[in-house]
This record gives C-alpha cells, structure tokens and sequence, in this order.
C-alpha cells in the first residue's frame, strides 16, 4: 500500500511540474563551451591546412606532369636520332664493305696480271723515247710527266679533279681525264697502265672515308670508272690502287706540299696487255 501512495505522489509532482509550476532546462557550462569553440576553431585551422596542402600538391602534380611530358617528348626525339644515325652507319657500312670488295677484286686482279708478265712483251719505255715526247697531256695545265725507272708517271692535282676530300669529280674533270685518258690510248695503245691514288698526311675526318687509303683508292676508282664508263681506255688496260699518304712526292710540311701530294698518278708499265 505504500509503494501504492508514493508512486501516486510522484505521478502528481510531475504533473504539476508538467502544467507550469515548475520547469526543468539543462545549461552547459561556461568552461564546456568555451573548450567546444577552441575545438571547431582547431578543426576549422586543420580543414584549412589540409585545403592549402592540398592545392600545393595539386600544383606540384601539374608541375611533374609538365616536366614528364617534357621528358618523353626529348627521349622520343633522342630515340628518333639514334636511329637515324643507326641507319646512316648501318648505310656507311655497306659502302665501306662495297668499297672494300671492289679493292680487293682489283688488287687481285693486279697480282694475276704482273702474274702473267712472262706471257707478256717487254718493252723498255725510255726518257727520250718519242712517245713520251708526242704525250699531249705534259701540256696540260698542272699535269707533270716524269720518268721513274722504266715506268712512266703522268701526275694530275687531285684539287683538279676532286671536291676536298671526296671522291667526287668537280666541274670540268671529266674534260681533263679524258684529254689524259686519250692521249694513254694513242700512245700506249697496249701498256698495262695503273690508276694511283694518293693524299697528304691530313688525318680524314669522315665515315665514309675513315682513313687516307679508303679516301684514295676511291678517287682512283672514280678516275677507273670514268675511263671504263666513258669508253675511253679498255678496262682489261688498266688497275687502280690507293696508297693514301704513303708516297709523297715532297714534304707535307706546306701547304703547297701538300696539294702536290693530294694527285693521280697514271703508270705505264713496261708490260703489255696479253693478246686475246
């Protein structure tokens, strides 16, 4: 019965306290409140720290992005370099070789020749012979004809028949190799005659032409091609060799030395052609 009356009269408190005649509210404290700013003013400073990192690794994003791009596009044009110096070697290289074979060809068909120099006619080819004293060609501007031994030698300035350094004619080169060419024919008609290169002691710059023997066993070829091509002199006459810087006729210690030396030199050998 008791517990009965106090339940009553707690159900009548908070009616009463319901109706108005009392209320009841919460009110933080001041301490609480204040620590509930500093935390939003923390988390406000930290959102803001986190907004600024953010952007400065965003520019710094853009930024590795730009150098990448930059980066793949100089390996692109370093990579297209390699391979077109690649291509160009790989194309140097078969000259070389090309070069090589037709020198070789040459030379051996040259040891078959003075091979065979038994099976051919002597014939002593003198100083004052009259042949070397009708050849057109000792007339010719910078051309030089000397005798060594019972060979003759017809020198011609190589800076008259070449660009510097190659193997290509110059303008006009054509008219003076065939006025020597000709002038051979007539008066050695059946000598074996042999096609000499020769350069000064200049070290070659070039891939094509690695060194002076390379550069001048290819002018002789150019001089041989020329004759052959031109029908002026019968390629079974003639053989070429390159000595490069080997046999120099004077000093290379001027430059007027030097551009004797840089000559093609056509020899007549004492030897004629076997015939057929």
């Amino acid at each position: 019965m008791m517990n009965r009356g106090l339940f009553k009269l707690s159900c009548i408190a908070l009616l009463v306290l319901a109706s108005g005649c009392g209320r009841l509210a919460y009110k933080p404290n001041q301490q609480a409140k204040v620590a509930a700013d500093q935390q939003m003013q923390q988390l406000a400073q930290q959102n803001q720290e986190y907004q600024s990192r953010a952007q400065s690794l965003d520019t710094d994003n853009q930024e590795l992005e730009t150098l990448l791009a930059q980066s793949r596009q100089k390996v692109q044009l370093l990579t297209d370099e390699i391979n077109t110096t690649r291509d160009q070697l790989r194309t140097t290289t078969d000259q070389v070789l090309a070069l090589r074979d037709d020198n070789s060809q040459l030379q051996n068909k040259t040891s078959a020749l003075l091979a065979s120099s038994g099976q051919r006619e002597q014939g002593e080819i003198r100083a004052n012979n009259s042949m070397t004293k009708n050849l057109a060609a000792a007339n010719l501007p910078g051309v030089q004809v000397r005798q060594d031994g019972d060979q003759l030698r017809i020198e011609v300035p190589a800076d008259q028949i070449f660009t510097p350094g190659s193997p290509y004619l110059k303008e006009g080169a054509q008219q003076l190799l065939t006025s020597v060419g000709t002038d051979l024919r007539q008066n050695f008609p059946e000598h074996i005659i042999g096609i000499e290169g020769h350069t000064d002691d200049t070290p070659t710059h070039s891939q094509q032409f690695p060194s002076n023997h390379h550069l001048s066993s290819a002018q002789a070829l150019a001089v041989y091609n020329q004759l052959v091509e031109g029908s002026v002199l019968p390629a079974a006459q003639l053989f070429v060799i390159g000595h490069g810087g080997n046999h120099a006729v004077v000093s290379n210690a001027t430059d007027a030395g030097k551009a004797r030396n840089r000559r093609i030199e056509f020899v007549v050998y004492p030897e004629r052609i076997v015939a057929r």
